[in-house]
């Protein structure tokens, strides 16, 4: 669909993107940047391209809450997959090593997934964006370097085991900023002692916003400009939602 190329300013807010699978959270900022027409954009916390549901794009002035609103804490549906554990702890990653999926009973899940609740601390996985001497460790694991991570406190709030039909776990969690839940699927795996990974995650909540408002991938390509202005989360909102 041909845009306009002119029109009232970019409004400032924040647009909430269902981030479809098999994109980075790159790609969507790139498709809002040209759907908007505007380079003053960001987006609060990356979700992996193997990940869906709620990306939120900080938009012109919004930029600047963008580090309060990426402190807020998160909620997760996601899959584990027990007996195999993976390069990358979800299911694009490479198989290191498979075992026999006991017989495990609902109790014995639970058990496993309350070993990580309240405040503890994760090692963060090597495809991950944070930086060792300027260089994110996703690269270095490209190039099949393993470096020394220091462990990072991070908390779960509350959690949900949903579905167990092994060797598949679906769950909730509702986790603090930084948390790596492919690393929590892997850890669940490791006290079980059978390994684990991610198989499937969406994101469902970040702070106070939620999917219901969120613009697919395909309407974020095609809508028209001034629909997309319409459907930002204007700073005087986010204000009233925080109780500022």
């Amino acid at each position: 669909m041909n845009r306009p190329n002119s029109g009232p300013p970019v409004a400032s807010g924040v647009l909430l993107v269902d981030k479809a699978p098999d994109m980075t959270s790159h790609n969507v900022v790139a498709i809002a940047r040209r759907a908007l027409g505007t380079k003053k954009i960001g987006h609060c916390g990356t979700l992996d391209p193997m990940a869906t549901g709620l990306l939120m794009l900080v938009i012109e002035r919004a930029t600047k809450i963008q580090d309060l609103l990426m402190s807020e804490e998160k909620e997760y549906e996601g899959t584990l997959t027990l007996g195999k554990t993976t390069s990358t702890q979800d299911r694009q990653g490479e198989v290191l090593e498979e075992k026999e999926v006991a017989a495990f009973t609902p109790a014995e899940i639970d058990a496993a997934f309350a070993s990580f609740t309240g405040a503890f601390e994760q090692l963060p996985p090597m495809v991950s964006a944070i930086k060792k001497d300027g260089v994110p460790l996703y690269k270095l694991a490209r190039k099949g370097q393993e470096v020394e991570r220091a462990l990072r406190p991070v908390t779960v709030m509350k959690y949900e085991v949903r579905r167990i039909e092994l060797p598949e776990v679906d769950f909730v969690v509702n986790c603090s900023k930084g948390f790596y839940v492919r690393t929590y699927a892997h850890d669940i795996g490791a006290k079980l002692g059978c390994g684990a990974h991610l198989s499937a995650l969406r994101r469902t909540r970040s702070g106070r916003f939620t999917l219901e408002r969120a613009v697919t991938v395909d309407q974020l390509k095609n809508a028209p400009r001034e629909d997309l202005w319409r459907s930002l989360v204007s700073l005087a909102e986010i204000s009233l939602m925080r109780g500022a």
